[in-house]
């Protein structure tokens, strides 16, 4: 018997042998209505009552599932639309099951139907979730007969040997969300610029992201064959990017996910490294002038740059320059035309190092990507044809958020395993055998989403054939971490999650190559045999499985440090991790494998949300307060419930546990978080605060050092990016991007707080204000009454003697001074307008205006609601603004007085300037010097608090755009602009 027989066996479903039960019997079931609003315009977005999900399932995973992934139409269930949590289970599973059968994996019935139900109950347990696109295509045609119309979609047909254009959209599916094209220098044909605008756009179409080298492009003022110059690389760059934003105001569900990435020879690479610094520049001018410099605004749409993440591609010989710069600071390095070495010249290396640093810290792109530690973990290098020199061999590129990373033209489709799903809280341990059983049976899936698979163009589709990549990866690490009670900057939490994660490669590489020995490995394996061979080894030594020296690595990888594994308890982790690489090593050896890459650490933003996961991918927690979406509408704020499981496995009694949540949870009377985190909280002991730090608290180096534990562990990359606060400096992220060339990190990108014109320094949450009577219960509304807490009845005026304050500023030919009244506790009470025109109508106009919106802040309207009335009203006088030292420009005297509402209730978003300090308020009657950079500030800060980022989510219009490795997640709705 084939040892892959092995995957069909019960780990999961005992309960089911010898039984008449289904798996979905397993479990207890609920059913949800959901509903989902814009928050912007009120409008429903998404609405279904009567919806089933296993009781497990937070209202939030139910809503994110039901709007993004049940399919709305054609379902002949009686509903026309997918209801049940069971419909995707099967049309997903079953797709699956059928395809590795009609592989050849799978032998009997007995075998699918085990098969089948340890999958199904894996997946309804959120143990793992694939990614996007497969809950989107796959088992349509399968499970409800909805075949779709063709769509320029491309499979290898086996029998013929050749790629074949699919006859509709879903008999097969189209399962990746990551793909890397290649483009040629011609204007024409294939792999041209212009086929690759029509590339790039059928990939957006489809939700999926796309990342390519466009180094192969000539340079400006190299010559044509037809005479003349060309145009340069950074033209089109700047066509495809307005080809991007456009598909994404297209009305797609997801934006365009795209990477664009250069050499560091090409000729216009300063030009590539300072576009975004140069666009970001005129978007800060254009917002002086009055336009909106919200990411969605006016003044974005405006530059160009704004669709992609950028990378530089850094060399082995860039690099090695860099590290010598101190002994050899005047050192230069060429830039090479791609056709025409008259644009060829010498540039210092420390001027590049130094405007990438600087663009960098200035707008966060360029990222970097390292060429040389990218190929020295290349598993084919011959490629197809064995050629070892040949460029369109080597990885060029990566997908948009830089984990998938392999020859162009290829795709990878992702899964990602909820690792604390595994944490066993009545001893505190992992368990790591249903782990292992669960990587085998996935593996089987993403290799039958290939089977059965097909690829948006034919190059893809024969290239997927031939190599057939996997990415598995791993979500939620953060929470296992404190659960376990260790820092995420530690050695112990490198170690642990660098451990688990490699347990997980070498048990796919031994899978497949379970799967070679029983259907023959990827087709190209033999050319690539020797190459592979190496890369598996070097793993094995890093996971401690060999002892022997490495193979073709100019660096000293992070090795897994067993003896502290050992120490944390985890024997059993370093043994199966010693184990599993020599398994992948000796059966690869007889076998070979089935799949040229089987594993990256993708973002995981959608899906996370759909595992009830408490942490994205391996990104710490940005928050310990989370809102919990209530069964039947509301939210409410409730403390991390696995920061509540840690305190208690740290010896906390529940009385100390329940004020450390309290003190969390504390707000002044103005509704915003009074303290920075767990930082002074009652009964924590010193030694136990690094174990809560959050995104903004740990250390740069402690990210990155995180990111190169894992590297040597995967296939692929890790998605992520290292957040830098706002006062970090250029050599801080100088400092990063040595550290993560030393220590093996294959790409890293970096981003500064407030960087970015459009976004107000890192802020918390702040308490819902919007909350209307539609979204009260009737017990609360009758709570509200009987306690006489109507505010709308109660009006209060502001003390005899109070404290304020005037802001003059001129527009037109008006002069104005709009004095602020201010309550004890530092809110705002009353506001007077007046102006030079004695005797006019505009006087007495504004006076009664001025009434109108005193009454209403005294009757607890609140002050942003007053300012969002009056902003944007146009009519004259209007224009430039004098006077004033924040407001430059206004549409009228009202959205004049809007921004000094904006400005006295702590908004500077809407304003020309920015103020490095400025006073506000406080309930004692004294002011509080706030520093706010040259960004709006937000007084809501909660240490640890989300990272946002000043974006409209495209979807569902809220601002709570999260950075979620080099891409960015909106915390409502679930939407992410990245790919998995």
């Amino acid at each position: 018997m084939n040892q892959i027989n092995q995957l069909f066996t019960r780990v999961f479903t005992k309960e089911l042998e010898d039984s008449d039960k289904t798996v979905y019997d397993l479990f207890s079931w609920q059913t949800v209505d959901v509903i989902l609003k814009n928050y912007q315009t009120g409008e429903i977005i998404y609405e279904m009552t009567d919806l089933e999900f296993p009781e497990h399932y937070s209202q939030n995973a139910c809503n994110i599932i039901a709007t993004k992934y049940f399919r709305r139409k054609g379902v002949p269930n009686g509903y026309g639309y997918e209801h049940s949590m069971r419909e995707i289970a099967d049309r997903l599973v079953g797709f699956w099951t059928d395809a590795i059968r009609a592989e050849g994996l799978i032998d009997n019935d007995e075998q699918w139907q085990i098969y089948y139900d340890e999958l199904v109950y894996a997946f309804l347990m959120q143990m793992w979730a694939p990614n996007s696109p497969q809950w989107f295509n796959t088992g349509l045609k399968r499970s409800y007969d909805i075949a779709g119309s063709k769509d320029d979609l491309y499979y290898y047909d086996e029998e013929s040997g050749q790629v074949l254009e699919s006859v509709d959209r879903y008999s097969r599916t189209q399962a990746s969300a990551c793909f890397i094209l290649s483009i040629q220098d011609r204007l024409l044909g294939d792999h041209s610029i212009s086929e690759h605008y029509v590339s790039e756009t059928k990939l957006f179409k489809g939700g999926s992201g796309v990342g390519t080298n466009f180094s192969n492009l000539r340079a400006a003022n190299e010559g044509l064959t037809s005479g003349g110059q060309s145009s340069g690389m950074m033209s089109f760059l700047q066509g495809l990017d307005r080809n991007a934003g456009a598909i994404k105001s297209g009305g797609t569900t997801r934006r365009a996910a795209k990477m664009v990435i250069v050499d560091i020879d090409h000729p216009e690479i300063d030009t590539f490294i300072n576009w975004k610094v140069k666009e970001e520049a005129k978007v800060r001018a254009l917002g002086k002038m009055g336009y909106d410099i919200s990411m969605d605004g006016e003044a974005y749409q405006t530059v160009s740059g704004q669709n992609s993440n950028n990378s530089v591609r850094l060399n082995a010989e860039f690099m090695q320059a860099v590290l010598n710069l101190k002994s050899e600071p005047d050192h230069k390095m060429k830039l090479r035309g791609r056709v025409d070495d008259r644009v060829d010249r010498e540039v210092p290396v420390k001027e590049l190092w130094q405007h990438l640093n600087q663009a960098a810290w200035e707008c966060a792109d360029p990222g970097i990507q390292f060429d040389d530690i990218f190929n020295a973990w290349h598993t084919c290098p011959g490629g197809e044809d064995g050629d070892l020199t040949a460029k369109i061999n080597r990885i060029n590129a990566t997908n948009p958020c830089s984990e998938y990373a392999f020859l162009d033209d290829t795709a990878c489709n992702l899964a990602s395993i909820n690792v604390y799903k595994f944490y066993n809280p009545e001893d505190n341990s992992f368990e790591i055998e249903p782990f292992i059983h669960l990587v085998g049976l996935i593996q089987c899936a993403l290799e039958g989403s290939i089977y059965h698979g097909q690829f948006p163009t034919p190059d893809v589709a024969r290239k997927s054939y031939l190599f057939r990549t996997t990415g598995l990866g791993i979500a939620n690490a953060a929470s296992l971490l404190l659960a376990l009670g260790y820092p995420y900057d530690s050695a112990e939490s490198r170690n642990l999650i660098a451990g688990i994660t490699g347990i997980m490669t070498g048990t796919s590489y031994h899978v497949s190559a379970l799967m070679a020995s029983k259907i023959g490995a990827f087709p190209k394996y033999e050319i690539n045999k020797p190459y592979m061979g190496r890369v598996i080894r070097n793993h094995s030594r890093v996971a401690g499985a060999r002892t022997d020296d490495y193979e073709e690595l100019h660096y000293e990888p992070i090795k897994i440090n067993h003896k502290l594994l050992q120490k944390m308890g985890f024997k059993e982790i370093s043994n199966q991790l010693k184990n599993a690489w020599k398994l992948a090593e000796e059966v690869g050896t007889t076998y070979g494998y089935r799949n040229a890459q089987v594993s990256v650490i993708a973002p995981t933003g959608t899906i996370s949300f759909a595992m009830d996961c408490g942490a994205t991918s391996v990104e710490p927690f940005y928050n310990h307060v989370v809102f919990k979406k209530l069964i039947g509408g509301g939210s409410m704020e409730i403390v991390n419930p696995v920061l509540e499981q840690a305190l208690y496995n740290l010896g906390y009694s529940e009385k100390e546990v329940g004020d450390i949540l309290t003190y969390i949870l504390e707000k002044d009377v103005k509704g915003y978080f009074l303290h920075e985190g767990v930082t002074g909280a009652p009964h924590l002991k010193p030694e136990h605060l690094p174990i809560f730090d959050t995104a903004n608290t740990i250390s740069p180096m402690g990210h990155v050092l995180m990111v190169s534990a894992i590297t040597p562990m995967i296939s692929g990359s890790v998605s992520k990016t290292v957040n830098l606060p706002h006062d970090a400096t250029v050599a801080d992220v100088e400092n990063i991007h040595l550290l993560a060339y030393r220590t093996g990190t294959k790409a890293i990108a970096i981003y500064r707080d407030a960087c970015k014109a459009s976004q107000p320094l890192s802020s918390g949450m702040a308490e819902d204000i919007d909350r209307s009577v539609d979204d009260y219960s009737y017990a609360e509304l009758l709570a509200l009454v009987k306690e006489g807490n109507s505010k709308a009845l109660n009006r209060v005026r502001p003390e005899g003697m109070r404290l304020s304050r005037t802001h003059a500023a001129k527009i037109g030919d008006i002069e104005l001074y709009i004095t602020i009244g201010f309550y004890e506790d530092g809110g705002i009470a009353e506001i007077f307008v007046s102006t030079d025109k004695e005797g006019t109508v505009v006087k007495g106009l504004l006076a009664s205006l001025s009434k109108s919106i005193s009454n209403m802040l005294q009757y607890h309207i609140p002050p942003d609601q007053i300012s969002k009335m009056l902003r944007g009203q146009k009519y004259e006088p209007s224009g430039f603004v004098s006077r004033h030292p924040y407001i430059k420009f206004a549409s009228s005297i009202s959205d004049l007085i809007s921004k000094v509402i904006d400005i006295e209730h702590g908004d500077f978003s809407n304003c020309q300037v920015k103020p490095k300090n400025f006073t506000l308020m406080n309930k004692q009657n004294l002011v509080r010097s706030v520093s706010t950079g040259e960004a709006t500030p937000d007084y809501n800060k909660d240490g640890g608090g989300e990272v946002l980022y000043g974006e409209t989510c495209s979807h569902c219009g809220s601002d709570r755009m999260m950075q979620n490795g080099t891409c960015k997640l909106c915390l409502d709705c679930g939407t992410t602009t990245g790919c998995s």
